[in-house]
């Protein structure tokens, strides 16, 4: 989700506004679902609680991190370890978009990434699977730079 692409020059924009971030118009009951998924995700790191942060990964989970995803839950979890040792968090998130396709058992949430300051420094894309104990859990997370594509 979030490597050190967001430090680079540039990929500062103006601070978020977590509170804003909320299901609008005719949520589904699925969609609400994962929009409160996806914030009690991002509070792990806010709580500084690795265990729970792996919690929400999928057994064979795959985040996009710099040349080479990382595969496995367990993989993607001692590769964050590094996120949460310290005691302030190094970043947040929140979704802003979250949609389901029901049929599948699948739902994709988006949102900005902030550094300590409440500046955007990035993007995530997460795609959740439901999985048979009808938990919600992440299968792909990808972050990117929050500055504009230059051609």
């Amino acid at each position: 989700m979030l490597v050190a692409i967001f430090q680079l020059a540039g990929c500062v924009t103006a601070p978020g506004d977590p509170s804003a971030a909320r299901v609008t118009g005719k949520a589904s009951s699925s969609q609400a679902k994962v929009f409160a998924t996806e914030k009690a995700f991002a509070r792990t790191m806010e709580r500084r609680d690795l265990k729970a942060f792996s919690s929400f990964l999928a057994d064979d989970a795959i985040f996009m991190s710099g040349d080479k995803p990382l595969r496995g839950k367990l993989r993607i979890t001692e590769n964050w370890q590094k996120y949460f040792s310290s005691e302030k968090a190094p970043f947040s998130w929140y979704p802003d978009r979250v949609e389901v396709m029901e049929s599948a058992g699948l739902a994709l949430s988006a949102g900005p990434v902030l550094n300590p300051d409440g500046e955007t420094i990035g993007t995530f894309t997460s795609v959740w699977r439901r999985d048979d104990d009808g938990k919600w859990r992440i299968i792909f997370d990808k972050g990117g730079c929050a500055c504009d594509a230059r051609p």
